[in-house]
């Protein structure tokens, strides 16, 4: 269903927008890049988090981490990561899938501003083997997403 949302998703919002499907797990950063033949930066990796009584997601790059202080700093609270189990009901898609299109829920979605590095970035789409190729701008205007900088990379 995951992929299928992402896909209804994209029919309706961005029908130039194609899901790309591979053969192999692209579940990890690693093994997206290797499998989309980019570089591991430019894998556009989603993370669920709570705030409070909130979950949001942030889009970063591949190799960064969220750094603690920026976080902090603009949401107030440690960063807290959504448990295994909470991420699909949450977003609708496997831990390895996540993205932030076609969500089971409404929530609010920031794109970190090291993805504006890239002119193409590569989020997944809802299936741990699904993917497609955005641009970083593109991406946080389909989903609605604020930018913010709270990653190191």
């Amino acid at each position: 269903m995951s992929l299928t949302s992402v896909k209804e998703f994209l029919s309706e919002h961005a029908p130039d927008i194609d899901v790309i499907e591979l053969e192999q797990s692209t579940a990890t950063v690693a093994l997206a890049a290797e499998g989309h033949g980019v570089e591991p930066a430019q894998i556009a990796k989603t993370l669920a988090l709570r705030v409070g009584d909130d979950v949001i997601l942030i889009v970063t790059r591949g190799d960064a981490r969220l750094d603690n202080k920026k976080y902090k700093a603009r949401f107030g609270t440690k960063a807290r990561m959504l448990g295994f189990g909470e991420v699909e009901s949450e977003t609708g898609h496997p831990v390895g899938g996540v993205c932030p299109f076609g969500l089971a829920k409404p929530h609010t979605i920031y794109c970190d501003e090291s993805l504006k590095a890239f002119d193409v970035v590569v989020p997944a789409a809802g299936a741990i083997n699904a993917a497609v190729h955005i641009s970083p701008h593109r991406m946080a205007e389909l989903t609605g997403a604020e930018w913010i900088d709270v990653s190191e990379t």
